[in-house]
């Protein structure tokens, strides 16, 4: 196959193929984006099947739209969920401690559950004539002068001339590019969520542009909700403190209706946390015990291997940038393949690019996370100094700009890092 650019910017780059590994969101939108550079790629999932139908909500911020609007994903993805409104900060007892409006310049974020964007990038995948290869657990590669071949455990293989390890927190392809690189860490929270029946009153339910999204710190847990799209019940999570993390299966063990009992008790002098979880519906409890961050990796890359997405930077969930990072890197390193054909200087292009503005985020996110997880005295502290934070560094300038502010450009040319390490975004 001869890669090209698209018609939008069409000179030429080598003929090379990308091995995608990891099925989630990451990888999906790398592969489109790749395609969209003239690059082919194939998505190498380990798990059997789809993840139709699986998975919690979760926002996908202003920079994070704009990141799938530079690969053309935009009107689909603004079809799913419902815009973001107003956030508020609350004190667990029925107060606002501040209130961020977002920025009037930017769109407002998206809520949505994941099997919604999943079912879009499943169809573009098939649309573009892209496979994903279900049952394909790496176990392993060897890389040669003009390629690198991946080994699969079901004892098949593929070569393709790079390889983007998209498998997220748990990669095999950080440790076969660092065997001493980091493990995630686990962030001390336990995440339980679902659907109430329990309807917002007022302006606590919707904002001039979009659902009204609240964080309350309560007594013993953290706590957050919205209404539903048609504002028939709320949408809620709670972050609960777990020292010891549990696997999936000891989280499954324990009945839905177990969870809600917890939740309840540990909300139970926190409003409107009460109310919403009195009128919540076991069914839809669902637990998420990989609430996981990712300390900073020494290598993003080696040889023909690169990280892209929660492989190499993930960000507590505190910080609403999971996905939106994960997409940005996705286009932003599809743009340095396009740009520079040595796989080298691209790889160093997109690391000068990425690592600093990821790492800057995680490191404002880990705060936040500190005082989920911190003591009774320790919340009522920040009870007692939000107010003036909200005023100074708290400010929606300050903490929105730097992070939903950013864009990409697709269409400017990247150049290879200079002496100082960093990467220019156009030539």
């Amino acid at each position: 196959m001869t890669a090209r650019r698209t018609s939008e910017n069409p000179s030429e780059s080598p003929s090379r193929k990308a091995l995608v590994i990891g099925g989630g969101i990451a990888g999906p939108v790398m592969a489109l984006a790749l395609h969209r550079a003239g690059i082919e790629a194939e998505v190498f999932e380990a798990y059997g099947t789809s993840a139709d139908g699986i998975g919690g909500f979760f926002m996908i911020a202003p920079n994070g739209l704009g990141a799938l609007a530079a690969v053309g994903l935009d009107a689909e993805i603004g079809r799913i969920g419902q815009p973001a409104g107003p956030m508020l900060i609350e004190d667990g007892k029925g107060g606002v401690l501040a209130q961020f409006a977002g920025l009037a310049d930017l769109p407002p974020g998206r809520l949505m559950r994941r099997a919604e964007m999943y079912e879009v990038l499943q169809r573009r995948l098939d649309e573009a004539g892209l496979h994903v290869r279900y049952g394909k657990r790496l176990v392993g590669v060897d890389e040669h002068a003009d390629g690198i071949t991946a080994h699969f455990a079901d004892g098949t293989s593929a070569t393709g001339d790079l390889l983007i390890g998209a498998d997220g927190t748990a990669s095999t392809v950080r440790t076969l590019i660092d065997p001493a690189a980091p493990a995630a860490q686990y962030t001390g929270l336990f995440g339980v969520g679902g659907h109430s029946a329990h309807r917002l009153p007022g302006r606590s339910g919707r904002g001039e542009r979009g659902a009204a999204v609240h964080f309350a710190n309560g007594a013993k847990a953290f706590f957050g909700y919205w209404p539903t799209a048609d504002g028939s019940g709320t949408v809620w999570f709670s972050n609960i403190p777990q020292p010891e993390q549990l696997t999936t299966e000891q989280a499954r063990a324990v009945s839905r209706e177990e969870w809600l009992r917890r939740c309840r008790d540990l909300h139970a002098e926190d409003v409107p946390a009460r109310e919403v979880l009195r009128a919540a519906d076991a069914g839809t409890i669902e637990t998420f015990p990989r609430l996981e961050i990712m300390p900073s990796v020494p290598h993003w890359y080696r040889g023909r291997m690169v990280l892209v997405g929660d492989s190499v930077h993930a960000p507590s969930n505190s910080s609403g940038q999971g996905v939106s990072l994960a997409v940005e890197s996705a286009v932003e390193l599809a743009r340095c393949l396009r740009d520079l054909p040595d796989h080298t200087a691209a790889f160093a292009a997109y690391e000068a690019m990425r690592r600093p503005r990821v790492e800057k985020v995680a490191a404002d996110a880990a705060r936040t996370n500190s005082q989920k997880t911190s003591g009774s005295v320790a919340r009522m502290m920040f009870r007692l100094a939000a107010p003036v934070l909200v005023r100074t560094v708290m400010s929606p300038e300050k903490m929105l700009r730097p992070v939903h502010g950013y864009r990409i450009d697709w269409e400017r040319r990247v150049v290879p890092v200079g002496p100082e390490g960093r990467s220019g975004r156009a030539a």
